[in-house]
């Protein structure tokens, strides 16, 4: 039994929306498009919207049904959760029909999930229906006896109100029982309890607010001239309704509007009443249903939230291969509807809908615009294919604008529903997206150029074919009307052909990309020797490998750089003798510009600015470089007194330094791993690049592996830069295990020193400290100036006087370091490439 209500528990919530799809789609197919337009041009917007207001109002008393019952009943809910249940109960009921098994099938779906019985339910569900009655009789019989039929109903005045009198002699004996009759009353075995006299007094109250509020709807949308008072219309609804109930057709379809027709018919023109009852029907049913539906699978996605986020992440690793493939096919295939849309006419009852709704200016200009947007969609699906992330931003803005365009110019609405379906298709999946580049360096290759040729040709000819019958002629360009689909073709045309050859020129005239790739094994061979015999430990960077390297003809010096848009940045001096470094520096600066770069020197040392000098760049200070003398590094003396301290205490707790040689590295990496993702998570951070090193595997074996060990676990590590010249060592990849005591770096760096001192290094290198050592004169340079206001007060974007703290603790010999750019206007853009290249994306330079 528990594995049969498991089934329908499951399987109602389905049944459910799929009936919600199927009356949607019959309620919308009744009706013909010139029922629209003339129910629309008959009803004013103000009373469209008064009628929405009045439904809102009307289904919330509904909610009250539920709030009475369940006092009834003895069950206490929040009222949130009642009303919700209330609402989505009516809604489906009004549309569906047999309201006690469709809302009670959702009233029992909701309230057994919040703990109450079947039979709970059903005792809810017979006291809505009792209050609905008890309704139903007052306002009838008060309508029938007030107005008597009003010359609306087909009755004598004498024998409507001698109906309208037997209502309420019945209402009168119902109130009489539940204020006499205390004992449940049985009914094939059943027990039934009547509600108290107070409880009926508040079924009479709401229901007779429902039946009244549900009547005004449909009457504020009569004309103002029909002569129908609301008691009559009150009386009229609720005939209609019961023909309705008793037809048993889901929301009594067909059967009130019948009623309604031959009633109100002598009142109301036909044309008009069949538009106020198909926005009756839209206001009062379909509105509120569609609401309720979205709700319903709202709950329901709610509480299979942790099903379907497992199974989102299976399906997004299974797709996210192939997406950038779909995609580019999809933008394809979106553009080329758009342009095909564009060159052909307008459905003429569609048409006819535009007119009553959508200026004629905001058409014309959403027909040109959709057509732009179709070429623009051709050309951004070959970004897609290389999966640029300009390209993806850019797609989904144009396939929302151009579902827009497409509903506004020619009520599209098949093309609007695709382009949103492929705009939220691709929305989970913006990292298989990215290539930071500039997108028009993409070349197209042959057969996408002829692809997109080929679909402009074709969207012409349509054009052409479809208005064959036209006279062309130069007033042509110029008609702006709400049947000139040729001008509007022909404004388009010209739109779209105007974008394809601009965009072609441009991409004519600019000068040749650079195609840059990452070193090479042959060529980080070459390079390794270069690099442990450098003096500066910097050029371990080389290594990292994701820097392209540029070497001199004979091999002996090398530079590494990055190019983000026009910027051509060299990270630190080249590496190699002075004359050899020289003469590269010029090469990199003509490769630049050979390209139109503009070539920069990222924290190049003071040893070599005349070179840059007389590169005609100009020099920015960038901070202080840290290096600590190794020769008579020591702990002791009151200098270093809290940094000795500490470094006991971490060795008294167990705490154990070790250098492993790179062979050791290997088999260490998932722990490293581990230690790497836990600090990345811990400092809400991601790796940088260009600049800096990142956790790679074959990087971390390139050279020595400083680490700490607490009871042999591995808790702290740092790859070490350490030349086979013994001039200069450092330390790249800082990393510890959250929750590591205080002051475990400090021990680190400490034993490091030692070490190194013990090896014969002849300094510590500790990085850079951006923005210190600047003069803050009312004399200085902008730059100089905007440096010291960043160190002192920039503690938003970077710990800046922090980190000068902590380096400071070790008493290094402090060196400034430099950017050789050029100046002027080129200075912002230099900038922003650097930090692209040092954040690995514009995106990284906002986040940490």
């Amino acid at each position: 039994m528990q594995r049969v209500k498991r089934f329908v528990l499951g399987v109602l919530p389905l049944v459910l929306l799929g009936a919600a799809g199927y009356v949607l789609h019959r309620e919308l197919s009744h009706f013909h498009r010139g029922d629209v337009a003339v129910g629309l041009a008959s009803i004013s917007i103000g009373h469209i919207l008064l009628a929405l207001v009045l439904t809102a109002v009307n289904y919330f008393a509904l909610t009250l049904y539920d709030v009475l019952a369940m006092g009834h009943v003895g069950q206490k809910l929040p009222y949130a959760r009642v009303g919700f249940t209330s609402f989505v109960g009516y809604a489906f009921g009004h549309n569906l029909g047999l309201s006690f098994l469709s809302g009670g099938s959702v009233r029992y779906r909701l309230y057994s999930a919040w703990g109450l019985t079947a039979l709970d339910v059903a005792q809810v569900a017979t006291f809505n229906g009792l209050t609905f009655w008890v309704g139903l009789a007052a306002v009838t019989g008060t309508s029938l006896l007030v107005e008597g039929g009003g010359g609306v109903l087909p009755l004598a005045p004498g024998l409507a109100r001698a109906l309208g009198a037997g209502l309420w002699v019945l209402l009168l004996g119902y109130f009489v029982a539940c204020a006499l009759v205390r004992k449940p009353l049985r009914v094939r075995g059943l027990e039934l309890s009547l509600p108290t006299f107070q409880r009926a007094l508040g079924q009479l109250a709401v229901s007779c607010a429902d039946w009244m509020l549900a009547a005004s709807v449909l009457w504020v949308l009569l004309p103002p001239g029909s002569g129908v008072s609301l008691p009559s219309i009150v009386a009229l609804f609720a005939l209609a309704q019961l023909a309705g109930i008793a037809s048993q057709v889901p929301g009594g379809l067909g059967v009130f509007e019948t009623v309604m027709l031959a009633t109100l018919s002598p009142h109301v023109s036909s044309a008009h009443l069949v538009g106020v009852l198909l926005v009756y029907r839209i206001v009062y049913y379909l509105v509120p249903f569609s609401v309720a539906a979205l709700l319903l699978a709202g709950n329901e996605l709610l509480q299979r939230r942790q099903h379907l986020t497992r199974l989102a992440k299976v399906v997004h690793t299974s797709f996210s291969p192939v997406v950038p493939w779909v995609a580019s096919a999809g933008a394809f295939i979106a553009g080329t509807v758009l342009l095909f849309s564009g060159a052909t006419p307008t459905v003429s009852e569609r048409l006819t809908v535009l007119r009553h709704l959508v200026p004629l200016p905001l058409l014309e200009v959403s027909h040109f615009l959709g057509s732009l947007a179709g070429i623009s969609l051709l050309l951004l699906a070959r970004g897609l294919q290389r999966r640029l992330d300009g390209a993806y931003v850019l797609t989904q803005i144009l396939l929302v604008a151009g579902a827009v365009f497409s509903v506004v110019k020619g009520v599209d609405y098949e093309e609007a529903v695709l382009l949103l379906v492929l705009a939220v298709a691709l929305a989970p999946f913006h990292r298989q997206f990215y290539r930071h580049t500039s997108l028009l360096a993409e070349a197209f290759s042959p057969g996408w150029l002829l692809a997109t040729v080929a679909v402009v040709g074709v969207s012409v000819w349509l054009g052409f074919f479809s208005y064959q019958h036209v006279a062309y002629s130069q007033e042509l360009w110029w008609q702006f009307t709400f049947g000139g689909d040729a001008p509007r073709f022909l404004r388009a045309t010209v739109g779209v052909l105007g974008l394809v050859l601009v965009s072609g020129m441009g991409m004519l005239l600019k000068p040749a990309g650079v195609r840059t790739h990452p070193p090479t094994p042959e060529e980080l061979t070459r390079v390794r020797p270069l690099v442990t015999h450098s003096p500066e430990s910097s050029a371990y960077l080389a290594l990292v490998g994701d820097k392209p390297l540029l070497f001199n003809e004979s091999g002996t010096a090398f530079l590494m750089y990055g190019v983000s848009g026009r910027t051509w940045v060299c990270m630190g001096d080249p590496v190699g003798p002075p004359e050899d470094a020289t003469e590269l520096s010029w090469r990199f600066l003509e490769l630049a510009d050979r390209h139109h770069g503009q070539a920069c020197f990222y924290q190049v040392g003071p040893g070599a600015l005349p070179r840059y000098l007389d590169l005609g760049l100009t020099l920015l200070k960038l901070g202080e470089e840290a290096t600590v003398p190794l020769e008579d590094f020591s702990l002791e003396g009151p200098a270093r007194k809290s940094l000795r301290q500490g470094v006991h205490r971490l060795e008294r707790e167990g705490y154990v330094f070790e250098v492993l040689p790179p062979q050791a590295v290997p088999e260490l990496l998932p722990q490293l791993r581990a230690i790497s993702d836990a600090w990345l998570e811990e400092k809400h951070t991601r790796e940088k690049g260009f600049s800096l090193g990142y956790f790679a595997p074959r990087y971390l074996a390139e050279g020595p592996l400083a680490v700490v060990r607490h009871e042999g676990k591995l808790v702290g590590f740092a790859n070490m830069w350490a030349p086979e010249v013994k001039e200069e060592l450092s330390v790249d990849l800082m990393r510890y295990q959250p929750g590591s005591p205080h002051g475990v770096m400090d021990f680190l760096f400490a034993s490091l020193m030692r070490w190194g001192r013990e090896q014969g290094f002849r300094r510590f290198n500790l990085g850079m400290a951006p923005f210190s050592g600047f003069e803050q004169r009312s004399l200085a340079p902008v730059w100089n100036r905007l440096g010291a206001l960043l160190f002192r007060h920039g503690e938003h974007f970077y710990n800046f006087q922090g980190l000068r703290q902590y380096k400071d603790k070790f008493h290094p010999v402090w060196t400034p370091r430099y950017l050789a750019s050029p100046g002027g206007l080129a200075l912002p853009g230099v900038l922003t490439g650097v930090a692209s290249l040092v954040s690995r994306g514009l995106g990284g330079v906002l986040a940490r």
